[in-house]
């Protein structure tokens, strides 16, 4: 009994995420910030424009702390449960360079039911797919280039990638573990 427990507790949220994505595809429902009229697509509204992220595919919406320090779990962890963290040193975005975000993490795996469930659907990313972040009353496009399931050691993506101006999307892997990291690297798109 105690072990249905853990595995509800552990895999509950992950579970919840994943059968309301698989819902929306099953009723064709796609969500944008700003949908047709004629369309299905539901409407995502970022929580401010200060400094928040918008993920149409997986229905994402969540704001974003800045200058969180990703080494210490004391400082990082408590912002976990409000949203998503902007890794101390990196870019903002509309700067050259790298911005890191990264969410969705554990001190334990009975933890893992406390931090928000905005990074959960990560992996369903694909090259091509939208990731729009608002800061400072702006919105900045990016586009998905690459999704990678890396070692929790493999800290490189912290810094600039290639020529562009890039953002760099965190979390644990597998959902309600924190055995790897999965990681999605877009790069901005001008419009």
């Amino acid at each position: 009994m105690v072990s249905l427990a853990i595995l509800f507790f552990t895999f509950g949220p992950v579970a919840k995420e994943e059968i309301k994505y698989r819902v929306s595809e099953v009723r064709d429902v796609k969500y944008s910030l700003y949908p047709q009229a004629e369309t299905k697509e539901k409407k995502l509204t970022p929580p401010n424009t200060d400094f928040s992220i918008v993920i149409p595919k997986i229905a994402a919406v969540a704001p974003v702390f800045a200058n969180i320090d990703p080494q210490d779990k004391n400082v990082y962890l408590p912002v976990l449960q409000k949203g998503v963290a902007h890794a101390q040193g990196t870019a903002y975005p509309g700067e050259p360079g790298n911005v890191y975000l990264f969410a969705h993490s554990t001190d334990a795996f009975y933890n893992v039911g406390r931090y928000n469930a905005v990074f959960y659907l990560l992996g369903k990313l694909e090259k091509g797919d939208e990731i729009d972040v608002f800061y400072k009353g702006q919105r900045i496009k990016y586009s998905v280039d690459y999704v990678k399931v890396v070692a929790p050691e493999a800290i490189e993506y912290l810094g600039k990638i290639g020529e562009s101006n890039t953002l760099t999307l965190q979390t644990c892997y597998p959902p309600g573990t924190t055995l790897k990291r999965l990681v999605v690297v877009a790069n901005q798109v001008n419009y």
